[in-house]
């Protein structure tokens, strides 16, 4: 009787999020909003995003 009975079955259910509903989940689609409904939230955070993209890409070389 090892820890590892225990953990098989919580690393199952990561995968599936039996606590979530389906209805609920994401389908992993992003929707891309024009810039003109764009709030000053979402000007930081594209500025964010663009900015870890530039450091990504500078490790990487």
């Amino acid at each position: 009787m090892g820890r590892s009975r225990g953990q098989r079955t919580r690393d199952k259910n990561k995968a599936t999020l039996p606590q979530v509903p389906k209805q609920l989940k994401s389908d992993g689609i992003d929707v891309e909003y024009s810039a003109e409904f764009a709030d000053h939230e979402d000007l930081e955070a594209q500025a964010r995003a663009a900015a870890a993209g530039i450091r990504r890409q500078e490790r990487k070389q």
